[in-house]
């Protein structure tokens, strides 16, 4: 309170009262957004910040109030992303921000709070599945996924990308892709079932070759199902046409595959294939054959430059945070090219003479 009276702070007591889920709900009415937008923040607000902190009032939130916020939902299994854990972060921010704008607390104590990107997002080991282990995964799950499976293990897709592949990202040798299912493409109401890459513009677009084994995979599967057209409208308003894999073959025969959709598959693939973990539950999620591509390509030598632009990351810094641990050669490399550094070793204790030179050796002997 001295502090405050000496920089001429101003608050009333009784305006800090208020708890953190009423003064959310107001913070939240008060913006502009998307409904989608909209959606999203309400389900955080009520299912993730509200039961945790909802009832505190904003006058008693300490900044460890939040650093432990932010640890119980990552990892508490709450099944959100690291980058989802640190957008939502700033959401909490505004909300205490506005707070402080409003004259209810001196302080933001949620400011700049956010998960360390390489503690939390690093690849385990027994996260990346055999190439026995995608195989037994591919025969397992649903035969029109087939492809999926060997599109994310064979090119580093996204499971969002794989699902929006199309006629047109087939190349010679490589695939290129553009797109990827929107979040509500599930919905039967959507008019935009494909949206850019992630952290993309919608003209952008990245290639990455593809094996022998991928063009087979994929003339099979054309083999069995057409492609299917869907038309739709993009950001520009321009009409775009797409000649589908993964999109229903039948007017009234559903929507478009989603996210959730296909997850929920290849748990069901995993389960029948009997890949799980001590508790029985399914051993791998979809994200573990783009964890196969990225670790099997490093291992073997493929630089780390051309593998992070590949998976379509902002940052080299990011594809080595997730799996440069994955790379012991490295560490045999790091050895031989010190000890040849430091300490040579002498022609004499590497190498031995040769037949011809013993033989001649033994005839001057004799």
């Amino acid at each position: 309170m001295e502090k405050d009276k000496k920089a001429r702070v101003s608050v009333d007591p009784a305006r800090g009262a208020v708890p953190l889920s009423v003064w959310a709900a107001e913070w939240l009415e008060r913006r502009v957004i998307g409904e989608a937008t909209r959606r999203n923040y309400e389900g955080f607000i009520r299912n993730h910040l509200g039961p945790s902190l909802g009832r505190k009032p904003l006058a008693e939130l300490a900044r460890l109030d939040f650093e432990k916020f932010v640890k119980d939902i990552y990892r508490g299994g709450a099944g959100l992303a690291v980058s989802t854990v640190n957008d939502r972060m700033v959401i909490v921010a505004s909300i205490m921000e506005a707070a402080v704008v409003d004259r209810r607390i001196t302080e933001n104590p949620a400011r700049g709070i956010r998960i360390s990107r390489r503690d939390a997002i690093t690849v385990g080991e027994e996260e990346v599945p055999t190439p026995a282990e995608v195989d037994l995964i591919a025969a397992h799950i649903t035969p029109q996924f087939r492809l999926t499976v060997y599109l994310q293990s064979g090119t580093g897709q996204r499971p969002s990308e794989a699902l929006a592949f199309a006629t047109e990202c087939r190349r010679p040798g490589s695939v290129r892709i553009r797109w990827q299912v929107s979040a509500q493409a599930h919905r039967e109401d959507c008019q935009t079932p494909f949206v850019p890459l992630k952290h993309r513009l919608e003209k952008e677009c990245r290639d990455v070759p593809t094996a022998l084994f991928i063009e087979q995979e994929i003339d099979a599967h054309l083999l069995k199902w057409k492609p299917v057209p869907v038309v739709f409208t993009g950001q520009k308003g321009k009409r775009i046409r797409l000649e589908t894999f993964f999109a229903p073959r039948q007017p009234d025969a559903g929507v478009m595959p989603s996210i959730a959709s296909y997850g929920y598959q290849f748990k069901k693939a995993c389960l029948s294939a009997g890949l799980v973990d001590l508790d029985g539950n399914a051993k791998y999620t979809p994200r573990s054959l783009r964890h196969f591509f990225a670790s099997t390509a490093l291992a073997n030598g493929v630089p780390i430059h051309e593998v992070s632009r590949w998976l379509g990351h902002r940052s080299v810094k990011t594809t080595v945070d997730i799996y440069g641990h994955l790379l012991p050669s490295a560490w045999d490399r790091c050895r031989e090219v010190l000890q040849r550094a430091m300490r040579p070793a002498p022609p004499a204790a590497t190498s031995f003479p040769s037949e011809e030179a013993s033989g001649s050796a033994d005839n001057r002997a004799a």
